[in-house]
């Protein structure tokens, strides 16, 4: 299939899933990389205790509060007016 009548598809609100070689996706900036950190006790319990409340892992909570941080340094480093 020709990339126009793949966009014309997509455009179209038609699946285009089945014209899709899914077996070589890969994910870009998705590598990860070990670290180790160490914390105080008391932030790991509170780090447990919210992680208990939302029903998610600890790393989770880290890696999505550690996200939100950096998104918002870089939001806060654009440039603005362009």
């Amino acid at each position: 299939m020709k990339a126009q009548d793949l966009d014309r598809r997509f455009d179209a609100g038609e699946s285009i899933a089945e014209s899709l070689d899914l077996s070589t996706v890969r994910h870009i900036n998705r590598d990860c990389k070990r670290i180790n950190v160490d914390f105080p006790v008391w932030m790991v319990r509170a780090l447990d205790q919210e992680a208990s409340r939302l029903g998610v892992l600890r790393q989770s909570i880290i890696k999505v509060w550690i996200a939100e941080r950096l998104q918002s340094r870089v939001h806060q480093e654009a440039p603005r007016g362009v």
